[in-house]
């Protein structure tokens, strides 16, 4: 089993920034992928970016030079960093992991993030 505990999200003014983080713990043995998706108000759950224990990094188009995915491979943990916010982008963020970034196996509780004036 793997745990994922998320932090970092919140309230944020339109083209404000945002970074959300994600520990995992447990056994982590054959987990390729971490990253986030969100889910919005009666939208479905969409892939944000996701990112590869090679470095290998998936975007969104809407989010595409606003968000920034990493790793810290030896905390086990990934960063959202989130620039430029928009109205659109609030949702609650689900951190997940999995040996396949459409697919994945495992997910965090979710934070809230809201951007608003």
């Amino acid at each position: 089993q793997v745990q994922l505990v998320e932090s970092g999200g919140g309230l944020v003014q339109p083209g404000g920034s945002l970074r959300l983080s994600c520990a995992a713990s447990g056994i982590i043995f054959g987990i390729n992928t971490m990253g986030w998706y969100r889910q919005a108000p009666g939208k479905q759950r969409a892939l944000v970016a996701a990112i590869t224990t090679g470095g290998r990094t998936n975007y969104a188009d809407s989010v595409g030079g606003r968000f920034t995915i990493s790793r810290d491979s030896a905390k086990n943990t990934v960063y959202l960093q989130m620039t430029s916010l928009k109205p659109e982008d609030t949702a609650v963020y689900y951190c997940q992991a999995g040996s396949n970034w459409y697919r994945p196996d495992y997910w965090g509780q979710g934070t809230q993030v809201t951007v608003s004036s």
